[in-house]
């Protein structure tokens, strides 16, 4: 009878660990999904103005401005020439962890912030 009981609780205890273990990877694995990103900038103020993607992640990423400005993902080194208007896309791999600054090239002016996690 007591050796049910542990057998039972010994069940229930790996289904316990094999159900967390599966939670855990789903949700902290690692990217590789393809990512659309639109963004648009009017004047100063870039919308959305956080982004996230995963490392490994393939992103497209689109850009539409109000005025004609190169717009400048930092430490990727992709550089958007808008014309007003006008949706300019790049598309690359997330291979880089960490907050990528987005900024209005010619004034230096941050407007955004692309994130890669791992």
């Amino acid at each position: 009878m007591a050796g049910n009981r542990i057998l039972a609780v010994a069940a229930v205890v790996v289904v316990f660990i094999l159900a967390g273990g599966f939670l855990i990877l789903r949700s902290s694995g690692g990217g590789g999904a393809d990512v659309t990103l639109d963004v648009s900038i009017r004047g100063t103020t870039m919308s959305p103005s956080a982004l996230t993607v995963k490392q490994g992640d393939h992103v497209t990423m689109s850009v539409t401005t109000d005025k004609a400005e190169e717009i400048h993902l930092h430490e990727y080194d992709i550089k958007f020439a808008g014309e007003p208007g006008k949706k300019v896309t790049h598309s690359f791999t997330a291979n880089i962890t960490g907050d990528h600054t987005i900024e209005i090239e010619d004034t230096g002016t941050e407007i955004g912030k692309l994130t890669v996690n791992p």
